[in-house]
């Protein structure tokens, strides 16, 4: 400290002391200005200047004045409803299922007498299907198939006539028709005789994977009421012929075979069928030749190789929702012709 002091008593010996060394070398050195540089070039307009900054003054007021998001539901809405304003409230289209038929008919006949069914009659039903001008439910769901139904079925004939040919592809499905005969007519064998022994017809035959395919739905099956039996509706005027009327796991149904190569686990994946069973509950309630009344229906789908079958069980409501389609199916059969 006395040694600074006499220092500082000398002019210039301070400064002498500290720029010795750290002059020996000269540095550049930069001088730095926070003041903005000046151009006299006029300043090119700015687009923000043209936003209407009342219209917008709480959108930009929520977003300056948060250093974290504070958007919530609300306020995300109270935006929503600044910038496009208020939601435009539309109708929702209607579906073509919802149609309603212009001749309703229901599909439980009001009028007619329910009898009690009887257990001890052992002679199913088999009426002659009476061949007149009126319509087969075959007939009405072929000629009312969706465009789109058309095309699949287009795409995969020509499908098979590329592999098997024409005559292949016609062999083909002549075989087929003849197996769904076949297996129609075992099935009804096994049904009136009552024997387990004609389920098993010889490994060779053609219907043994079909037979052994429905063999675990056919332990439901009971009190077989008609086999093979044609019906008319006697108000909407179309036949069919119905594969089996009998009870499964304790409910009346109208039952219908089916065949097929491949798999069809959904009741969706039958096409067709459920509006074929539910034609045929409806002409059954209205036929005068039937005492009862059936509610329910049962699509069954064996399989070739003998792989279990697959029961599609149809309760009321859905055999009731079905028939809606049907009958919209009919009306335009009837518009066509």
């Amino acid at each position: 400290m006395q040694f600074l002091q006499i220092l500082s008593r000398k002019p210039g010996s301070l400064e002498v002391l500290f720029q010795i060394p750290f002059c020996q070398k000269q540095f550049p050195y930069t001088c730095l200005s926070t003041s903005a540089c000046v151009y006299s070039k006029k300043k090119k307009g700015n687009s923000y200047d043209q936003v209407d900054q009342e219209k917008y003054k709480n959108l930009v007021h929520s977003v300056i004045s948060y250093k974290t998001s504070a958007q919530t539901p609300e306020t995300i809405l109270e935006e929503d409803h600044l910038l496009y304003g208020p939601p435009t409230k539309h109708t929702p289209p209607i579906k073509a299922g919802t149609r309603t038929p212009r001749n309703w008919v229901p599909l439980i006949n009001p009028s007619k007498r329910i009898l009690p069914v009887r257990s001890d009659s052992n002679v199913p039903m088999k009426i002659r299907l009476q061949r007149t001008k009126m319509p087969s439910v075959t007939r009405i769901l072929q000629q009312t198939l969706s465009p789109q139904q058309v095309f699949y079925l287009e795409r995969w004939k020509q499908k098979m006539i590329e592999e098997l040919g024409k005559e292949g592809f016609e062999e083909y499905t002549k075989n087929l028709f003849l197996q769904g005969e076949l297996f129609h007519s075992a099935l009804e064998s096994i049904f009136l005789s009552e024997e387990t022994a004609a389920r098993d017809q010889g490994e060779d035959d053609v219907v043994a994977g079909y037979l052994s395919s429905v063999e675990r739905v056919l332990q439901d099956i009971s009190e077989v009421k008609a086999l093979e039996s044609g019906v008319h509706h006697e108000t909407l005027q179309y036949l069919g012929l119905v594969d089996c009327v009998a009870k499964y796991q304790g409910q009346l149904c109208v039952i219908d075979w089916k065949t097929s190569e491949k798999p069809k686990p959904l009741l969706q994946n039958t096409y067709d069928n459920p509006l074929q069973v539910a034609a045929y509950i409806g002409a059954i309630n209205h036929d005068a030749n039937y005492d009862f009344q059936v509610r329910c229906g049962l699509v069954v789908v064996a399989y070739k190789d003998g792989s279990p079958a697959h029961p599609h069980f149809m309760d009321p409501d859905l055999c009731s929702q079905y028939w809606n389609k049907w009958l919209l199916r009919l009306e335009e059969y009837m518009d066509k012709n």
